[in-house]
């Protein structure tokens, strides 16, 4: 097995790849929008990108078109300096699109064309392909994993990075509306979340997940499932995990909000980036004191609260060298 410091990659991240129309301002319906922007989206290919911009080394497993809006996201995602070779173009759907409409407050609502389409198409010939040798960390996302195949397709990569020595991390990003089944997405989440090293939920997620609506309780109970780090954001009141028995809390940096759209993606992004260099260095997870991890939650909300102050979940990625000097960055990142 090569060493985790050999290895090309800080992160492989697996799941869909989107298209999102972001409209010109907020405050209206989806209806009454005259004018929209194309931008690349999806939970993972945004993580992918942020982590990227961040100096990690980023790769991207998933399914998208064989049409002009797959290739515009491959294009998008390699110009960001993204590895592609996992992305797999399918003749046997659409590259999904999301029209996001913002209200005054910059919450969002979701129109989506997505089923059928191509990110369901995750299949075992995607996993059989993924060079788990030349990553670091293995990070999904659920929301795409209506199809038994795609589940199971998931699952086996979480299995075969841990045999790796990957640290694997977990994101559900869950869009019960999106899978119309709350019991087929709680048998998903079932199958996937034992296989996670370090599991986020957002605040909303937490009573369909762990069952618990307290975010102190329902991180114990991720960590109870088998996570070594259980993490709930909770937007602007920050973020609260559970490491060892303790429980710890990080306050969120204060931030003009344009868009909460990929705040959560942002926070991902900065935790696997903080991370991914830690492993870089031969440091396990395990090792790393209580400090760190904080030191690394702070991060991340930096890094999340960035991504809010502008419109869509990409374009308020920060690049490393534009970020302010915090104590975080002794050494590069």
């Amino acid at each position: 097995m090569r060493p985790l410091e050999q290895r090309a990659f800080d992160v492989l991240c697996v799941g869909e790849a989107l298209v999102d129309f972001l409209p010109d301002r907020k405050g209206r319906r989806l209806r009454d929008v005259e004018l929209w922007t194309r931008c690349p989206g999806g939970s993972p290919a945004n993580v992918a990108i942020g982590v990227s911009r961040l100096s990690g080394r980023s790769a991207f497993l998933g399914v998208v078109g064989e049409d002009e809006l797959g290739y515009f996201l491959r294009e998008s995602l390699a110009g960001e300096g993204v590895e592609v070779r996992g992305l797999r173009h399918s003749p046997e759907a659409r590259t999904g699109i999301v029209f996001v409409s913002l209200d005054e407050a910059g919450e969002r609502s979701f129109t989506d064309y997505r089923k059928p389409s191509a990110e369901l198409l995750l299949g075992p010939e995607d996993a059989a392909g993924a060079d788990l040798e030349q990553t670091r960390i293995l990070h999904l996302t659920t929301s795409s994993l209506l199809r038994p195949a795609a589940q199971q397709a998931a699952a086996t990569l979480m299995r075969q990075a841990r045999e790796q020595g990957c640290l694997v991390t977990c994101d559900p990003n869950m869009r019960p509306s999106f899978w119309g089944d709350d019991e087929g997405l709680r048998r998903a989440l079932e199958l996937l979340l034992p296989l996670a090293d370090v599991i986020k939920l957002a605040e909303d997620e937490l009573s369909l997940c762990t069952g618990e609506r307290d975010p102190a309780r329902a991180a114990q109970a991720l960590v109870d499932r088998g996570a070594r780090l259980g993490i709930v954001t909770r937007g602007a009141r920050g973020v609260v995990w559970t490491r060892g028995g303790k429980v710890f809390e990080q306050p969120a940096p204060k931030a003009e909000v344009v868009d909460q759209t990929g705040a959560g993606d942002g926070f991902d992004a900065g935790l696997i980036c903080w991370l991914g260099r830690e492993l870089r260095e031969g440091k396990r997870l395990e090792e790393l004191s209580d400090e760190q991890v904080v030191e690394a939650m702070g991060f991340a909300c930096e890094i999340g609260a960035a991504v809010v102050t502008r419109l869509g979940a990409v374009a308020g990625l920060p690049r490393f060298e534009r970020l302010p000097r915090r104590s975080w960055e002794s050494s590069e990142l």
